[in-house]
């Protein structure tokens, strides 16, 4: 995925960048948001964006995110009317790849469903399937352990989105596990 030097192949002409559109959720691992964006923007020739839910806001702190954030109140700004651009759709358009890192049970859930009650979703929703969409899901292993999540994360590898696996550690709460 790494972009030639424009002096290895003799053009001037840049090489086009590959662009990652990262959707975080409000799981406890939104914490290494930070560390997620710092990794991805150490890739040459990547492009990074965020989405987040507003619940995600809770673990991280906004101004250590060096990349555009994007959230509810920048969809509903952003249009004024029938010529507006829509957000989502945007989004959708504009990226090459989506990982959402983490995914809390409450937007597996949704996804599985069909809910799109927010901007997150509403891209998720729309996605481009021809398209690659990674999906980390995050969770007390309590909750993981539900029956109901695995017929949801089922569900999404259904729809030819990508899973990666959650490891065993030991949880911000205490608890040992998935």
């Amino acid at each position: 995925l790494e972009p030639k030097a424009a002096a290895e192949t003799g053009s001037s002409v840049p090489e086009k960048k590959f662009r990652v559109l990262v959707g975080v959720t409000g799981s406890v691992a939104a914490l290494k948001l930070p560390l997620l964006i710092s990794e991805l923007l150490k890739i040459p020739g990547v492009e990074v964006k965020v989405v987040t839910t507003e619940r995600a806001k809770h673990f991280y702190n906004p101004r250590e995110i060096p990349v555009p954030l994007y959230s509810d109140e920048d969809e509903w700004q952003l249009w004024k009317g029938r010529s507006d651009p829509v957000l989502h759709i945007e989004l959708r358009r504009w990226a090459d790849l989506m990982l959402v890192a983490p995914l809390d049970a409450n937007t597996l859930a949704k996804l599985a469903t069909g809910i799109c009650d927010n901007l997150l979703t509403c891209v998720i929703r729309a996605w481009d399937l021809r398209k690659p969409l990674l999906f980390c899901p995050a969770m007390n292993t309590a909750m993981w352990e539900h029956p109901i999540t695995a017929q949801q994360v089922e569900q999404l590898k259904g729809f030819g989105y990508t899973e990666i696996p959650c490891v065993v550690k030991k949880l911000v709460c205490g608890d040992e596990g998935q």
